[in-house]
């Protein structure tokens, strides 16, 4: 992985990271995404990430020494080709892209992931027109298994890399 300067955890999310959910949904954040969601859906999408329950985990970004927030990462259970497996996604502010931060808190999840020991395999699915996203994925030495159609969000499909990572043994 890439040299960074730059520390970061990831904490649970929680209340007060609402305010960073309305900076994420910002267009230039959102273009691959199906673009903003409304403040509705963003405070729907906050109460779901406080109500996971054991089959998902969200985490905000945190950069330090600062404490600032500066994106989300997290992973859920689904099933994809009728395989129970997890799916991770992430999102860094456009102030702070470029310097490793999702590399960092993509593997980090990883790590959460793999110690709960529930499934074999998690996926991300970028779109193609994603080529930092995808570029993270090659970093962590995801394994590409093909482009495929996507819902995302729901009612719109769009054309994304599947991604594959294997969790055992990690």
């Amino acid at each position: 992985m890439e040299a960074s300067n730059h520390i970061i955890q990831i904490k649970p999310w929680e209340d007060n990271d609402l305010d960073l959910l309305f900076r994420i949904n910002a267009p230039e954040m959102m273009q691959h995404l199906g673009g903003p969601e409304s403040k509705e859906q963003i405070l729907k999408r906050h109460k779901r990430y406080l109500e996971l329950g054991n089959r998902a985990r969200m985490f905000s970004i945190i950069m330090l020494p600062e404490l600032d927030p500066v994106g989300s990462v997290g992973y859920w259970q689904t099933t994809w080709n009728n395989e129970s497996v997890y799916e991770t996604g992430w999102s860094v502010l456009s102030t702070h892209q470029g310097k490793g931060i999702a590399t960092k808190a993509v593997m980090l999840a990883i790590e959460e992931a793999s110690s709960e020991n529930k499934y074999k395999y998690i996926h991300a699915f970028p779109s193609i027109d994603n080529p930092a996203s995808n570029a993270i994925c090659r970093k962590l030495d995801f394994q590409f298994i093909s482009e495929c159609e996507f819902e995302y969000p729901p009612g719109s499909f769009m054309r994304c890399n599947n991604w594959r990572y294997n969790l055992i043994g990690k």
